[in-house]
């Protein structure tokens, strides 16, 4: 037997080792997992044109404990019923804003729109809404996922974005350069 025949045998069998599938499994599985926490945090909403909100209060629990990820996508404010669950700005043009549900939509004598909205686990209703501080109604809503939202700054999301972006190409030009020498090296043979 010749000396590259070994080399490929001892190839063949590092491939098919328990430690080899251990680690094409976890580099797998985190690759997916980072792939889906950037898809869910930052594609799907950009793409969506919706806002990533984190929950900080407990004023919407049980349904929505701190630490959600809300995603919230603009809304037109004629389309929002009671029961609807909208993000507003506590004061026209401010950014501090409010996730409530809507517990009522009404007009005033001068047939203009107000929202009333409560948190969940709120005993009394906020101001009357007007429909220029409605960011948006929900979309939808990850458990947890909202600390690592607050972890994570608009700057550091960007490059975030960018490095595992780069460490995907690389991660691809790593296996297609392997690849491309396995295929040299059994044609050689």
């Amino acid at each position: 037997m010749s000396e590259l025949t070994r080399a490929q045998l001892r190839r063949e069998r590092e491939k098919t080792s328990a430690l080899w599938w251990i680690a094409q499994t976890s580099s797998w599985l985190a690759l997916f997992i980072v792939v889906s926490l950037l898809a869910v945090m930052i594609g799907i909403p950009r793409l969506g044109g919706a806002t990533a909100y984190t929950v900080l209060t407990g004023s919407m629990r049980p349904g929505f404990p701190p630490g959600t990820l809300m995603v919230v996508k603009p809304v037109d404010p004629n389309e929002i019923r009671p029961g609807d669950v909208v993000t507003y700005q506590l004061k026209p043009g401010e950014p501090t804003v409010v996730t409530h549900r809507v517990v009522g939509v009404g007009k005033t004598a001068g047939g203009e729109q107000r929202f009333t909205l409560r948190g969940d686990a709120n005993n009394a209703n906020d101001p009357l809404i007007l429909p220029e501080q409605i960011r948006g109604s929900l979309w939808y809503s990850v458990p947890i996922l909202g600390f690592l939202n607050s972890a994570i700054s608009g700057e550091q999301r960007t490059w975030l974005t960018w490095l595992a972006v780069g460490g995907l190409l690389t991660y691809a030009f790593v296996m297609l350069i392997g690849a491309w020498r396995e295929k040299r090296t059994v044609k050689s043979t």
